[in-house]
């Protein structure tokens, strides 16, 4: 229905601006043909994430894995014709409040389809500018339903989290036969919320129970939070928060010699929260996207443009390890071109029409949409366990609902 529907306001949207003679960006459908200078034909790719604030190691390692799909295939062919992909960045700052604006910029150059957000809290944000804009985005691991529901405009690759909070909690039960749970989030940070309020229902429905607390944005001194779990004999931690308050967490966990089993969500993923469990006796457990060692082919050629870039191996932390987002903003990247190549045409309306039917198969397995909210068809997750020793992850298993 929600297809059919996008079909009609697609139709509606391309008759009124042929109507008005426009081909303006903002609030219009782009004409997004441009000239790089020497007369070649240009299609331009917003990418749509955090370069500052709490999740902006995370947003760099996603555009990571976009720039080295750039690097690797600069051109695609649209309507016979070959085009030069030009990646155009906007800054939303980890930040709901700057997202608008920053998603404001990418209509405003023209774009004909959108990657991102690393976050699904500046995805949800942003998501009424690129409908009303109509320009269709590709989110890449915003996880939380909303960030699609209600809006036909917005994709996206990754699993979500009703499934995510599923597998984590049933992964609480089978690895440590737990039936008490501590649950720590962010307050009105709809990705944390969501995810434990979603852990919370597959946890309590298999017979176990949950102590709940929310820290306020900016909090640093976890330790009231970190003994209450102990003292409350939870059997694990689940705190599916920013990379930042991660590295907090695990951290002071470690100096209270918190020896209770710690369960993240996909953003825990991220060499820096290695970093901070590296040299301790922490238990830290994630799911994730991609594990290294999944396409050797890709692993080895994002390691060499990290080596031997300086800039990408100071975006990805400093190391060549590689993040399930890079992995993910890659395979974005690729579907992005497969569904301009499917349109025949830059024209935002027809990109976003052709992007229901695409399918790729990508280095993080097969992408496809379903026809209700532009969702992934996902169906398996990897849980990753921290080896505190390498300070490195370690497949531990996959694991699906």
């Amino acid at each position: 229905m929600k297809k059919i529907l996008a079909l009609v306001l697609a139709m509606a949207m391309t008759l009124s601006l042929a109507a008005c003679g426009s081909s303006g960006t903002s609030g219009e459908t782009a004409d997004t043909t441009g000239d790089s200078g020497s007369g070649d034909k240009v299609v331009k790719i917003g990418v749509f994430e955090p370069a500052s604030g709490d999740s902006a190691s995370g947003g760099k390692k996603e555009m990571l894995g976009m720039q080295f799909a750039n690097s690797e295939t600069p051109t695609v062919d649209i309507g016979g014709e070959t085009y030069n992909v030009e990646l155009v960045y906007a800054d939303n700052g980890s930040d709901t409040s700057k997202a608008p604006s920053a998603a404001s910029t990418l209509v405003s150059e023209g774009v004909s389809i959108v990657l991102g957000s690393y976050g699904s809290g500046v995805s949800i944000a942003a998501g009424n500018t690129f409908r009303d804009a109509g320009i269709p985005a590709i989110g890449v691991t915003c996880t939380n339903p909303n960030v699609t529901a209600g809006n036909d405009y917005y994709f996206r690759i990754c699993f979500l989290d009703p499934f995510q909070g599923t597998v984590l909690a049933n992964f609480a039960g089978e690895k440590f036969g737990a039936k008490k749970a501590y649950l720590l989030g962010e307050q009105g940070n709809e990705y944390d919320q969501g995810l434990i309020a979603f852990f919370e229902q597959a946890f309590t429905a298999a017979g176990g129970t949950v102590v709940k607390d929310s820290f306020p944005k900016n909090n640093s001194d976890f330790t009231s939070y970190l003994n209450k779990a102990k003292s409350e004999g939870a059997e694990v931690i689940f705190t599916p928060v920013s990379i930042a308050y991660a590295t907090q967490i695990v951290s002071q966990a470690a100096k209270l010699g918190i020896d209770i089993p710690f369960l993240g969500s996909d953003t825990l993923d991220d060499n820096k929260v290695l970093e901070a469990a590296k040299g301790t006796n922490i238990q830290l457990y994630v799911s994730t996207f991609y594990q290294e060692g999944g396409n050797p082919d890709f692993d080895a050629g994002i390691k060499d443009y990290i080596n031997n870039n300086a800039d990408a191996k100071t975006a990805n932390g400093g190391d060549d390890t590689i993040a399930a987002v890079t992995a993910m903003g890659y395979d974005a990247y690729y579907v992005a071109l497969e569904a301009l190549k499917a349109a025949g045409s830059t024209d935002s309306a027809a990109v976003q029409q052709a992007l229901w039917d695409v399918t790729y198969d990508g280095v993080s397995g097969h992408i496809a949409f379903d026809d209700t909210n532009g969702d992934a068809v996902r169906d398996t997750a990897y849980i990753k366990v921290c080896d505190t020793a390498a300070g490195a992850w370690t497949l531990e298993k996959s694991q699906t609902a």
